[in-house]
């Protein structure tokens, strides 16, 4: 069936039919009721690939994951589709390399013809993003930051969170600490371990412990055991995210006997999933997930109307979220909407 046989069938015009089937275009009331009668009745579907040749437009934004085991990507997919289908715009995930650049699905979703790409916990090269900037196709990294200023990125103030459990654990009386690692190469990583280091070291603590947990989580268990069984264990560790948090845990009370947080604290990032959970109930850096992706797909909406490539840095702000996985502070922490935050100077 094509939209012409529906229109003869109808008694309407070709374009009324269009308009009844494009979100918020003009008709009444009358006439679209009696094109979607006319359609049901010829079994008529709009045809999004025909209609993306004829505009342009696919109305498709690929999104590049490739940390899916990580609870806070679920999420940030949830709400990228709840954000794109209310601009009228379908998501396309593809599957991405967390360790290296994505640039091998680069060709597999270009042959769909997206009127966006949104990559979250990987990237594309620089040789990749120039082409896509070329092409007029808006690239947004998804908490990712670049040296380059050709890509759009939406991340939070990763350096300052780390920064933030630093002081956190120093004002808990915590006098030595270790540092578990993502990806090294990520810039979520190294931004978060330089606040970190930069606020230990602003109170004298100069010596860090360090594992690799290369956002695995059995590296992370592999880690925390090494970290655990040497003669000079932490009293405090700061997992670079949540996903992990919770194989450290694991690990210290179940395989090492470790009260937490008596015997020792532990701290992660993101605040999703499992650390809300009461059995691990973990202190951690939050993330404004909904914030991010609004302002992400604020910015693909605002490139695709006007045709304009130019790269855009958003960096919002989180808060440290304060449950039982940590001693706490004599002050700083503050219950605000029945969350506990670690918010020094409100205290003060």
């Amino acid at each position: 069936m094509t939209s012409s046989q529906v229109a003869e069938h109808a008694g309407v015009s070709q374009s009324a039919v269009s308009r009844t089937f494009t979100p918020g275009a003009s008709i009444s009331s009358k006439t679209r009721a009696k094109v979607l009668a006319s359609a049901k009745e010829l079994g008529y579907r709009p045809n999004a690939i025909a209609r993306s040749l004829i505009t342009n437009r696919s109305r498709i934004i690929a999104v590049v994951m490739a940390y899916l085991e990580n609870l806070f990507y679920p999420d940030v997919l949830e709400e990228l589709g709840r954000r794109l289908a209310a601009e009228d715009y379908h998501l396309l995930l593809f599957t991405g390399f967390m360790d290296r650049d994505s640039d091998p699905v680069f060709d597999q979703l270009m042959q769909y013809r997206v009127d966006g790409i949104i990559l979250a916990s990987t990237s594309l090269s620089s040789d990749l993003s120039e082409e896509c900037a070329t092409a007029g196709i808006p690239v947004v990294l998804f908490n990712r930051t670049t040296q380059r200023d050709a890509v759009s990125s939406v991340t939070t103030r990763n350096r300052d969170g780390g920064r933030k459990i630093a002081e956190f654990l120093v004002a808990g009386g915590h006098k030595s600490f270790g540092y578990i690692a993502g990806l090294e190469s990520s810039s979520t990583n190294r931004d978060r371990f330089l606040g970190f280091a930069e606020g230990l070291q602003a109170h004298g603590f100069t010596d860090i412990a360090l594992g690799k947990g290369n956002y695995s989580r059995l590296d992370a268990e592999a880690a925390a055991r090494d970290m655990l069984s040497g003669p000079n264990r932490p009293e405090a560790i700061f997992v670079a995210n949540d996903h992990m948090a919770v194989a450290v845990m694991d690990v210290a009370r179940h395989e090492f006997g470790i009260a937490v947080p008596e015997q020792l604290s532990i701290v992660g990032y993101d605040d999703v999933g499992p650390a809300r959970w009461t059995s691990y109930g973990i202190t951690s850096m939050s993330q404004p997930l909904k914030k991010m992706v609004e302002a992400t797909v604020d910015i693909l909406m605002d490139q695709i109307t006007s045709g304009e490539i130019e790269a855009e840095h958003r960096i919002l702000s989180g808060e440290l979220v304060v449950r039982t996985s940590a001693r706490l502070p004599k002050t700083g922490v503050v219950d605000i909407d029945g969350r506990k935050l670690y918010r020094p100077k409100d205290t003060a």
